[in-house]
């Protein structure tokens, strides 16, 4: 199985509950929910019971549907039909794809108030109002969000491990790694830009090192999140692939806004607001808000009629992007491997980062003003977060961050920003493809090292 962060967190959460609570682990589709939650129990808890709603027999059915006030039996007979042997505390329950049986999501208070088990569900749309219609949502029960594999993990399941604890050490240190190292951590980099974090496309990239068939993997997952959309997204079905189908154009424009003139001249955001809500919360695409006055509380301000939409996976936005075509050109790959990209890398980078933000439990914000006529206030921020600041007593304070595609570029926003907004501003970060540099407050971080932030 590849190395998922999730695990230690599913770990601390046994530790922690002790049985008095239940786990949801949220996500969009092959994010690998299910593969870490049977792996939690392979290597936690001396036997394990997964209940598969998306096979759901009619005999396992009937156990829920007529044994539901019957813990004893319920057990006793989900014991027999799985062959497993039950252990007081030390089994553990899993609900796979609990969404598609919403009554056994409402069961979890009682089976946690019996307190003989753990329990662990997993769910793709689940908070999507249709599939918790006329239940009670159990207050037993807290929630791990899980998308794709952050470069980390991705280094980890290329066997990487050593470059991944050399990158996190050089950021602690602010000291660059050895050249020879940063070349190997940029050429990393970029292939997790191709590949995404999808676990099972990285499972088969690992495996032959094929960028074809990883390809071909992501359009399939493409095409399931096409068809989610079908079944799920109600009367918004149209608008959210339509949506869907713009982020690449989106984001290939200088600002990387999104306008809903693109998909209508006519277009109002009220008509489309539930499309896009629909679409993060099915984790398919991260929202990034702009944050008109940046303060240490960024949501305060927030702006929700103008954002920016990435999609949840940078390898996903690849093929996303040569949708028009069967597969995606072997030279694409080539040319984004070497560093010789014709297409508008910067939208690769802006996205991949995007994803470490959001990987690393963050919600992403920018900053745009935009002033007619006054170009010393007119500025545009990538993304901002809030961080400790060793020169106010680590007290927090909010930090811009500027991506730059290329290893030549202007950083005229951020010194503007800067005169604006210096009294509230902790560190500045510029994500490059080069080195490491340290320059007072402003530190220059090579793209990989993104995820650390």
């Amino acid at each position: 199985m590849l190395k998922r962060k999730a695990l230690q967190e599913l770990v601390s959460w046994k530790n922690c509950a002790n049985g008095k609570e239940a786990l949801l682990i949220e996500g969009a589709r092959r994010v690998g929910k299910s593969t870490v939650a049977q792996e939690f129990g392979r290597s936690e808890y001396e036997s394990t019971i997964l209940v598969d709603f998306s096979r759901f027999p009619k005999d396992v059915r009937s156990i829920f549907e007529e044994q539901k006030d019957d813990l004893d039996t319920f057990f006793m007979m989900l014991s027999v039909y799985y062959r497993t042997q039950l252990v007081r505390r030390r089994s553990l329950i899993i609900f796979d794809e609990v969404q598609l049986y919403p009554p056994a999501r409402e069961m979890i208070k009682h089976l946690v108030a019996d307190g003989r088990y753990d329990y662990v569900e997993t769910g793709s749309l689940i908070s999507i109002k249709r599939n918790v219609e006329n239940i009670l949502i159990p207050s037993e029960e807290s929630k791990l969000q899980m998308g794709p594999m952050d470069f980390e993990e991705f280094c980890w399941a290329m066997e990487e491990d050593l470059l991944a604890d050399a990158i996190r050490e050089a950021f602690t240190k602010l000291k660059p790694l050895p050249d020879a190292l940063h070349k190997r951590a940029m050429r990393m980099w970029r292939e997790y830009m191709l590949v995404g974090g999808m676990p099972q496309v990285v499972d088969a990239y690992v495996a032959n090192r094929d960028f074809g068939e990883a390809d071909r993997i992501k359009r399939n997952i493409l095409g399931l999140y096409s068809d989610d959309i079908g079944k799920f997204a109600n009367g918004d079905a149209g608008r959210v692939r339509d949506i869907f189908a713009r982020i690449p154009g989106q984001l290939s424009k200088h600002e990387k806004k999104f306008t809903l003139a693109s998909i209508d001249a006519d277009a109002r955001s009220r008509d489309y607001d539930s499309a896009f809500f629909w679409l993060d919360d099915a984790r398919l695409v991260n929202i990034c808000r702009n944050s008109t006055d940046p303060t240490v509380g960024l949501g305060l301000y927030e702006d929700n009629a103008s954002f920016k939409c990435y999609m949840a996976d940078t390898g996903l936005l690849v093929s996303q992007t040569f949708a028009d075509r069967q597969s995606t050109p072997d030279e694409v790959y080539r040319d984004i491997l070497f560093d010789k990209l014709s297409l508008n890398e910067g939208m690769l980078v802006e996205n991949a980062v995007a994803q470490q933000l959001k990987a690393a439990g963050r919600r992403l914000f920018f900053f745009s003003r935009y002033a007619k006529g006054d170009a010393a206030n007119t500025m545009e921020i990538d993304f901002l977060i809030v961080r400790e600041y060793d020169n106010a007593a680590m007290k927090p304070r909010v930090s811009p961050v500027e991506v730059k595609s290329t290893k030549r570029y202007g950083t005229s926003s951020l010194n503007k920003f800067r005169k604006a907004y210096g009294q509230r501003l902790g560190k500045e970060y510029v994500l490059h493809p080069r080195q490491l540099q340290v320059d007072g407050d402003r530190i220059s971080l090579p793209l990989y090292m993104s995820g650390c932030l």
